[in-house]
Formats: structure tokens, sequence, C-alpha cells
């Protein structure tokens, strides 16, 4: 299949499933806006000693001319917002590791954007609130007489403050709101445990929605005044002179304590921003309601264009994140629920009669798994090599040795230091479990995220790594990338690094030392200025990494992990009663490998230092913040996943080729001990 065409298949089957789901949610966001409005002019025109006439004048502008063109205008909205919510959505949230990669986030030329549009988006929201307001808010210029002239001088054209204020608090609340958009990645489209209807999503979350939006627009009416009162006079003056308005010496100014100390002000202001709010949050809800609502994909097609989208085709393919997490939802729920499918699953191919189904679901689970135990073995040799640089690839460094020695040697290690700290070693479970997994489906020797021991176990020796050589040498270390950095991380890094010559390879065996010169000096430039800076603590402020948002961003995809961990475990428990050719069988040590290895290796990131054995509390707020707790979900998932298979299986494990340490491993889970 030729590229251009892969890519276009792709964009049409996220269309297919996507592409109604944003005109639903934009539909019912529009459909409900006038409900929003209503309550708005509602509020807005408050007189709770006159009830009746309250009410009367309320309904009856919301039959004006001006009140629909604002609705109208609204819709167009609602409809920007939501093309950039479908935009700028993500199944995997994007966590930065310190403050200046956040700083860099908002910066990036996509936010910049996001965020002028949500402001110019706020200022159509004021204009309408300000319009719909009536009284001192409607207008910009306002016919007043200067206080200097006489009674029958020209009434002059003066600038309304009032409605100024309005227009830059709407532009300060829609920046913001995209300000905070990109902080509590608000673009995170989290996937629901529990499936309901969508009302009852809806329902759950609206009385939610409403606090959320009161409070949140009492702080941005607090903070925008702030700003106001110390930088309104430049847009005031900036305006005025521009449309050649007068300012009414009369009325006080709102860039003055007096002026800002307005009840009416205040309320109006803050009623703006809770309609802005409102709005944009139910768009932003309803999308995300309709995004992650479930699809089926079929097992098998029914006819042969519709091979592309086929649960087993979409998922051995490179489709976009959020179609491969739909898949892997529908997959966990026919693994559970669905006996038919499952049965479509287990089937043999005709003719030829091959569990092509199963093959490629089975192979695809295990590849994520598989990848998964990968990154944290890396993650953790990184946190064993206690934060120390990368060892520039495709060098070897060695002592300044005979020759005769190097060719009785072969190649050897150097340390830099002399109190270097080894690599810590893997267990023997792991290193088992990893040259067991080299037949197994899910294995993925050689690939980027491939361990250096593991492909050394594997016979596959990378020239350019660290471990290749002698293994036994007391001095090998991994140069693994930094977890988190410290100021005394940064220090010992500093400018104690020696010039060693390089190791070039030759035809009888012999190696030639090559110094270059130029590479070691400006590598030891870099160790210096490294240094310099270590000792500045604003720029260690910005630089260095938090611990905790580094393991977050580890473990940020794990929810397609848990589905795969899911789906794969009640198919092979399925598999006990419901397969009759016995074709989960023939994978059936390879899946008991990689789970009980990934098992291990989960089991000793919580061993490691800065992490946290318990989730925090998740406090009940509109803002998603699940994926900070989904290394927890991915354990107990994990452990969940196991007992599953061998409550079912029993005994007939036993039976199983597992490795001498997986076949403890799992007598404990027979016995219930683990």
């Amino acid at each position: 299949m030729e590229p251009g065409a892969g890519a276009g298949r792709q964009r049409a089957l996220l269309r297919q499933v996507l592409g109604w789901r944003v005109a639903a949610a934009v539909a019912w966001s529009v459909l409900l806006l006038p409900v929003c409005t209503a309550a708005f002019v509602v509020l807005s025109g408050l007189d709770p000693f006159h009830p009746v006439r309250w009410i009367s004048n309320s309904f009856n502008d919301l039959y004006t001319s001006y009140i629909i063109f604002c609705i109208l205008l609204m819709s167009v909205v609602i409809l920007v917002v939501s093309i950039f919510n479908a935009e700028f959505s993500a199944v995997v949230p994007s966590i930065p590791c310190s403050r200046i990669a956040l700083i860099g986030k908002i910066i990036h030329p996509q936010q910049v954007i996001h965020s002028v549009v949500h402001a110019v988006m706020g200022m159509l929201v004021a204009w309408c609130a300000a319009v719909m307001t009536k009284g001192k808010f409607q207008f910009l210029a306002v016919p007043c007489t200067p206080s200097e002239s006489l009674d029958d001088a020209a009434p002059q054209v003066c600038l309304n403050e009032y409605h100024l204020f309005f227009l830059l608090a709407g532009a300060f609340m829609g920046y913001s709101y995209s300000l905070l958009y990109l902080i509590n990645n608000m673009n995170y489209l989290p996937f629901p445990i529990i499936q309901q209807y969508k009302y009852l999503r809806f329902r759950r979350s609206l009385p939610l929605l409403i606090k959320h939006s009161c409070v949140e627009s009492l702080y941005f009416v607090r903070n925008f005044c702030a700003t106001y009162y110390f930088f309104g006079y430049i847009p005031k003056v900036w305006i005025s002179t521009t449309m050649d308005l007068h300012i009414d010496s009369k009325l006080h100014p709102l860039d003055t304590l007096t002026g800002l100390l307005d009840i009416s002000l205040f309320y109006h202001a803050w009623l703006c921003g809770v309609f802005l709010l409102i709005t944009w949050y139910t768009a932003w809800l309803l999308f995300k309601i309709y995004a992650t609502e479930t699809h089926h994909f079929p097992v098998q097609p029914t006819f042969a264009e519709e091979t592309d989208q086929c649960l087993p085709k979409i998922l051995n393919s490179n489709p976009p994140l959020i179609i491969k997490f739909l898949a892997l939802q529908d997959l966990m729920l026919l693994s559970q629920y669905s006996p038919v499918r499952r049965q479509e699953v287990f089937s043999l191919s005709q003719p030829g009669g091959h569990p092509h189904n199963w093959a490629a679901i089975s192979r695809e689970c295990l590849n994520l798994l598989s990848d998964l135990t990968q990154r944290l073995i890396t993650q953790q040799e990184a946190a064993a090599a206690n934060g120390r640089a990368k060892q520039p690839a495709g060098e070897l460094k060695i002592p300044l040795q005979t020759p005769g020695a190097v060719a009785t040697e072969g190649m050897s290690f150097q340390s830099q230091r002399s109190n270097i700290i080894p690599r810590a070693s893997m267990s023997s479970m792991v290193k088992s479990s990893l040259i067991s997994l080299k037949a197994s489906p899910g294995s993925d020797v050689g690939s980027p995220f491939s361990s250096p021991a593991l492909n050394g176990k594997m016979g596959i020796l990378d020239i350019k790594s660290p471990w290749h050589g002698s293994a036994q040498s007391p001095h090998v270390m991994r140069r693994g990338p930094k977890l988190w950095t410290s100021a005394t991380d940064l220090h010992m890094n500093g400018s104690h690094h020696e010039s060693f010559p390089e190791l070039s390879a030759a035809k009888g065996g012999h190696e030639a030392v090559q110094p270059r010169f130029i590479y070691t000096w400006l590598q030891n430039k870099q160790e210096q200025i490294k240094t310099f800076l270590s000792k500045r603590v604003l720029i260690m402020y910005f630089f260095s990494k938090h611990p905790e948002a580094s393991i977050q961003a580890v473990f940020s995809d794990a929810q397609m992990h848990i589905w795969a961990l899911e789906g794969l475990s009640h198919l092979v428990a399925a598999s006990f009663t419901e397969d009759q050719f016995g074709v989960v069988q023939t994978t059936l040590p390879a899946i008991l490998n990689t789970l009980l290895t990934l098992q291990e290796v989960v089991d000793r990131h919580f061993k490691l230092p800065h992490v946290s054995s318990k989730p925090p509390r998740v406090s009940g707020s509109l803002v998603d913040t699940s994926y900070k707790t989904l290394r927890f979900a991915l354990r107990a998932s994990l452990k969940t996943a196991l007992y599953r298979i061998t409550a079912v299986f029993g005994e007939h494990l036993n039976a199983v080729q597992v490795s001498t340490e997986h076949k403890k491993r799992l007598q404990q889970f027979l016995e219930y001990k683990e």
C-alpha cells in the first residue's frame, strides 16, 4: 500500500468515526445556547424589589432583534471554540517535566494562535453581554457635555469606559481560559470507566460545571480588576485617541480604587464571565462525552471494502491515536460482554484454517505491553545512573595501553571519574523473562526502546552502545537519560570530564587510537557552561525537572495498556471454555511471560525514590486529573489480569512452559498469596 493511500484511508476513517461526534456536540451546544442566554438576560436585569416588572421586562427583551442577533453571533463563537476543541484534543496528555518546558508550551505558535483566537472570541461574548445588559454598558460612544462648557454648548461624544471595561474583561477571560486549557490539560480526553448514556453523563456534570464557572469567573474578575488598575489607562487613552472620543471628566475613571469599587460593575462583569464560561465549558463537555463514546469495530469484514475498518487491522496499523484508543476500548468491552464477537476472535480463516484474528489481536497487545516494559526498564536504568549525563553515542572510552594489551583485552572501558557508580543490575527473573520473549509475538528486540542489556542477551550487539564489549568489567556503566535533575547532579557533571582517545575498529582486530581534540574541547566547554549555570538559583528554578511530573509522563499513555491487559486476560480466561480450536494455547506461554515480566518491572518502579506507593486523593473537579493516577490503575489491572487467568486455568498452568522464576510467581497467584 502506498503511503499516500494509507494516509487517505486513515483520514477517511477519522472523519467517519469522529466527524459526526463533533457535529453532534456542536449542534447540542448551539441548541442549549438560547437557554443560557435567557438565564443571562433574566439575571442581568435583577430587580428583587420589583419582581413583576423585572420578570416581564426580561421576557419582553428575549424577543427583541438585538437578542436574536447576539444568539446568532454566539453560535458562531461556539462553532469556533468547538473546532479548536476538536483540533487540540488528545488522548495522551502532554505533561511538562520542568517550568521551562511549560513556558515553551505557552509560547508555542499553536498555543499562541489558540490564545489569540479565544481572546477575540471572549471579546465578542463580552460585547454581546454588554448589549444584552443595556443601560450604561450598551454603547462604546455616548453623548456627554464638558463640565467647563455653557448650558447651550453643543454636546460631545465621549468614551463609555464601562463598555470598554466589558470588552477588555472578555478578552482577558478568553485568554485566561486558553491558558488554563493548556496548564490543566483540558484537551485530554479521559475515557469513562463505567459506560453510561450521554444524557446521564451530562446531567451528572452539569452542577459541577455551573459551580466551577461561577468560582472561576470570580477569580478572573479579581485578576482583571488588578490588571486594569495598573494598565487600564493605556487602552483607554489609545481608544479615545484613535476614535477621537473625549473622556467625561465628571465620571470617576475605572482605573482607580473609587471606580473599581462599583458593586454593579463587579456583578455584571462576573455575570458576563459566568455566561462565557458556561457556554464554552458546555461545548467542551459535550465534545468530551461524544468523543469518548464507544465505537464497535467489526472483527471480521462483511464486505471486502470493510477490511481496513476491522478491529484486527486497525490494531496492527498506525491509525490516529484516538482511533486506536477506541479500538482497544472496543476490544476490552467485547472480551467481557460479547460471546458472539469472542467466537469471531477465536475462529479460523477459511480456507487455510489459520487464527488470523487472534494472532493479530494478541500480537498487538503483547507489543504494547512489551514496549511499556522496555520503557520502564530504561527509566529504572536512568534512575540507577543517578541522573548522570548520557555517554556520547559512537564512542568507546578505553585507557591508554600498549597494542598488545589492547589485542589481549579486546574492548575495555575506562571510567571518567574514580568515584563512578556502577549500573544497578537487573534481577535474574527479568533477564530470563526478556530472553524467553524473543520468540513471542510481543517481543520488540532491536527496537529503539529496547534495552541494550536485552539486545546483548539476544545476540544483537550495538557498536554504539556502551554495553558492547566486555560486560564483565566492573567499570561498565550505561549512560541513561536524566529522570530529574538537581543542582548537585549538575555540579558533579561539571568540568571534571576527562578526555580519552576513541577506539576505531581496524581490519585485523587491531584498534587505533585517534584523538578528536575539537570534539573534546567542545564537550569540555559544554560541561563548563552546565557547571556555571547549575550554580545559578534562578536558572535551576526553571530548568530543574519535577520528579512527579517525570513519572506521570512515563505512564501518560497507560490507558491503552490497561485496556490491552483487560482485553487479553478476559479473552484468555474465556478461551478455557469457548476456544474450540485451541488457538489461545499456542500463545499462552508468551502471554504469561509478558504479564509476569511487566509485573516485576512495575513492582520495581514503585520501589524507586520519589515514587509514591499510594495514589493521591482526586478531588471532585470539573477538570479531569485521572492521568495522574494511571500508574496505580495499571498496577491494579495487571494483578487482576493475572488472577483472572490463574483462577480460571488453575493447576493446568503447571503444564505451561515458563521459566522457574515465573513458575514460582504463578504458584503464588494460584495460592492467592501475591
